[in-house]
């Protein structure tokens, strides 16, 4: 079976992280003997150099023929106001990629407020307080007044319990095995009750995992305090925007902040730092979190298709991210090497042999 995987490199450092990525990708298919088509296609400001829009219908199209594809960061605070033909591209919510997968795991000789961390953070994307709804635009709130702004959450069992699904095939691959549900039931026990109710009904599902759950604000306490004994956590959309940027800042950033947008067929690896327009175009930034989510894509697809190369091609590429890192000469300045975005791409392929 042949993957197709689309490149959509994005604006700014997209422009360099991502084709360090492909490059890394290419190495590891070769060695897992996995075939795989590569189609490049414009978004950002390459979208709207040749379609006249930020996310050509072109694009979208053709997205739809993939299996997953990777998207650079856009350079969305950068774009005029006011024109509907710069937007920052919501692929996320067209193809509904239901949860956002970020790992966070420290490394012994790069700097951080913790050691011996090895997260996997599930947040649900499409509903709760940032998913806006056919009444309310935007962020799902209202100003009915100017005295007066109403703010509101969608939780439905459907969200629930796919991300919670998710969670637990992830355990599976893991060695610990564990979930851990964050939520607020005992303030919120109709919203956070039911994302509650359907993580605990999966949880039947799946015996040889295990699980647990801890109250958002404790939880946020324990991961600064100790977050060594969490393996996979899931929560919604609120709580886990803040809880994944909080797990990367404890490993050095968000630098090291990969991520996966995952739906029933389809994933994006996507990077969680944004376009960096101020390093743009000098060859320093770090492109370790975009070749880690493009090696979270070939494990995603590699599991969901039933193709151990693209397992073995993942497990490839996290190999050499060790060892390039163990090293560390290769790394980019904000890793404490000296290395450029091209030296650690390389040398990340070279390490795959």
């Amino acid at each position: 079976m042949q993957l197709r995987i689309a490149i959509l490199e994005g604006d700014d450092i997209g422009l360099e992280v991502v084709p360090e990525a492909v490059k890394v990708m290419k190495a590891a298919a070769a060695k897992a003997g996995l075939a795989v088509e590569w189609l490049p296609l414009p978004i950002g400001r390459a979208g709207h150099a040749s379609h006249g829009h930020s996310m050509p219908q072109f694009t979208v199209d053709s997205l739809k023929t993939v299996d997953g594809w990777l998207q650079g960061p856009i350079g969305h605070n950068a774009y005029p106001r006011g024109d509907a033909t710069w937007i920052n591209p919501p692929l996320r919510k067209i193809f509904e990629l239901f949860a956002n997968v970020k790992p966070v795991k420290s490394y012994p000789n790069i700097e951080s407020i913790h050691k011996n961390v090895d997260i996997v953070f599930l947040r649900e994307v499409t509903e709760g307080m940032q998913s806006g709804s056919v009444t309310f635009a935007g962020t799902g709130e209202f100003r009915p007044n100017d005295d007066i702004t109403i703010g509101h959450r969608v939780i439905t069992r459907k969200g629930s319990n796919r991300v919670a699904r998710a969670a637990f095939e992830i355990a599976r691959t893991r060695t610990r095995k564990r979930v851990t549900a964050v939520h607020k039931e005992p303030i919120f026990r109709l919203a956070c009750g039911m994302f509650a109710e359907e993580c605990r009904k999966v949880a039947q599902e799946y015996p040889d995992v295990s699980f647990d759950e801890v109250l958002v604000d404790g939880f946020a306490m324990k991961l600064v305090m100790k977050p060594q004994p969490y393996d996979v956590v899931v929560t919604t959309n609120q709580f886990g925007d803040i809880l994944t940027d909080e797990g990367a800042g404890l490993v050095g950033g968000l630098g090291l902040a990969p991520g996966l947008c995952i739906g029933a067929h389809q994933a994006m690896a996507q990077a969680t730092h944004g376009s960096a327009p101020d390093i743009a175009g000098q060859n320093i930034a770090n492109p370790y979190a975009m070749i880690m989510s493009g090696k979270m894509l070939f494990e995603w697809l590699g599991h969901q298709r039933g193709l151990p190369e693209a397992v073995a091609a993942a497990a490839a590429i996290d190999a050499a991210m060790d060892a390039v890192i163990a090293d560390a000469r290769a790394l980019t300045g904000d890793l404490g090497g000296s290395g450029s975005t091209r030296d650690m791409g390389d040398a990340v392929a070279a390490a795959i042999g």
